[in-house]
């Protein structure tokens, strides 16, 4: 139970998203009554009309801003320009209207797509403006690195208390599967449970397997985004990730073994690896508010693969 939350009206766009629906559990453990999500078949949260009507019926003291439009390399290769638009004029326009209705607390989450292509490892929140983001996903990482600047911007001018985590790749029970959108570790596990289950001998994989990536399972994400909006009150970004990395093709032989694909591997080299590495600096989150992840990553992986032979269509 946390007493921060039991008397807020707390807001959580695309609450019933993968991230979101642990927030929101997390919410309810802490005792929160009042978690308002604003679905996208009432809500078009591009549209100011509907952001204000947002505001308007909800009312709200705090709000976590999950919301985006979000893929993969695929995804982002093809919705470039969507990706950019929507998510900026999200993230921008409910920090304006949140600024002028005086609510108390704005949480801006932004990505890991932020930093620059060739951040040294690990990636620390000072690294991020030392260069360009990876191309693949700079469209989608520039326009949620511009709620930073929002954020910062109106804290001095205004007082207006919104703060900026940078959650690395998420995965866990629940996440997207829809090989159009998904990213790396669903669009593998289901890659290999499909093959196991049509008797296919080989699965295919994007790049050379040579890039590294850190995951964080999505149940620990919620919970350093929930400490943050309890404890952070700063203007400095947080990165909330694990700590660790791990290779693509590494990543690969893990989920081979895990759901017992015995087929072959191969690398499409025409495809794009995406950023060369990443691994986040995470000391700022444990101290300024206490967060670490939990989840061991065999033990999150097997989680997730569980839960895809379970829920899966057939």
């Amino acid at each position: 139970m946390s007493a921060f939350f039991q008397n807020k009206r707390v807001v959580i766009t695309g609450g019933a998203g993968f991230l979101g629906s642990y927030v929101t559990k997390g919410l309810k453990k802490r005792g929160c009554g009042n978690i308002l999500i604003p679905k996208i078949e009432d809500y078009d949260l591009v549209d100011i009309n509907d952001i204000n009507r947002m505001y308007d019926d909800m009312r709200p003291d705090i709000v976590i801003h999950l919301a985006a439009v979000v893929g993969g390399i695929g995804a982002n290769r093809e919705h470039p320009g969507e990706f950019f638009y929507k998510n900026l004029m999200m993230g921008v326009q409910l920090i304006e209207q949140g600024r002028l209705r005086s609510i108390e607390k704005f949480v801006a989450i932004g990505t890991v797509c932020a930093y620059p292509k060739f951040t040294p490892v690990p990636f620390r929140e000072e690294d991020i403006w030392d260069g360009y983001p990876e191309e693949t996903n700079a469209p989608y990482g520039l326009a949620k690195k511009m709620l930073l600047v929002q954020s910062q911007s109106y804290r001095a001018e205004y007082g207006f208390n919104s703060i900026f985590l940078l959650p690395v790749n998420l995965y866990g029970p629940g996440d997207n599967f829809n090989p159009a959108s998904s990213h790396v570790i669903p669009a593998l596990i289901k890659k290999c449970v499909d093959a196991i289950e049509s008797g296919a001998d080989h699965i295919d994989c994007w790049g050379t397997g040579g890039a590294s990536r850190e995951f964080i399972y999505a149940a620990d994400a919620a919970e350093g985004i929930l400490l943050a909006t309890e404890r952070y009150n700063g203007s400095e970004p947080v990165n909330i990730g694990a700590g660790f990395e791990i290779t693509i093709r590494d990543l690969t032989e893990k989920i081979v073994e895990l759901t017992g694909f015995t087929g072959d591997i191969r690398w499409d080299t025409s495809k794009p690896d995406g950023q060369p590495r990443r691994r986040l600096d995470v000391s700022k989150a444990k101290e300024y508010f206490g967060f670490e992840a939990k989840t061991g990553f065999e033990e999150g992986l097997k989680a997730t693969i569980d839960w895809y032979q379970k829920h899966r269509p057939v």
